[in-house]
């Protein structure tokens, strides 16, 4: 006689014996599992706005300033990480800015499952760049690693927020004056 471990009850014998047994068990326990809710889906708590203002936006600004040169008539000025809390601020801004990426993903911020998710991964894909760039403490990688974080927020503005862009920005939108003005030529 066996006994079904999930009843606890006899069982007749099905043909292949202990095997099949444990299949149809290992099946059964499966699908029980697969049943009921299931984990709770994220919830967002910001709209895009408040997450690229109050997020993304700073986490971006620490890391764009944590590595450059200004040029005044004194000569070049070079700013670098210089103490490890100068690199943990980078560190953390980078983390931030990757997974900002997936924070856009959220449902309530989608705008589309197309462009919006492509550009919510390479904001995914720079911020790891940044973050390895931060890790090898290479300055020079940082101000790279930089440049992909501009690339990843200029093309998706370009495409979803195109009024935020600088004006000398080649991706900003034309003011109306000068788009009416060219038509007349």
């Amino acid at each position: 006689m066996i006994i079904s471990t999930l009843s606890g009850r006899p069982c007749e014998r099905i043909r292949g014996g202990r095997r099949a047994l444990a299949t149809v068990t290992l099946a059964a326990g499966v699908a029980a599992g697969c049943a009921g809710d299931g984990p709770e889906r994220p919830v967002a708590v910001a709209d895009v706005t408040d997450l690229m203002l109050s997020v993304l936006e700073p986490a971006a600004e620490t890391y764009w300033d944590g590595v450059g040169e200004i040029l005044t008539e004194e000569g070049v000025h070079q700013f670098r990480p210089l103490a490890e809390e100068d690199w943990g601020s980078l560190r953390n801004a980078a983390f931030i800015l990757a997974e900002s990426g997936n924070l856009l993903m959220l449902d309530g911020r989608v705008r589309d499952r197309g462009d919006w998710m492509t550009q919510s991964r390479l904001m995914v894909d720079a911020g790891r760049v940044a973050l390895e760039a931060v890790d090898r403490r290479d300055p020079d990688a940082v101000f790279d690693a930089g440049a992909e974080v501009y690339y990843a927020c200029r093309d998706c503005h370009a495409r979803y927020a195109a009024e935020t862009l600088r004006p000398s920005d080649p991706f900003s939108p034309a003011p109306a004056d000068s788009v009416a003005a060219a038509g007349d030529r």
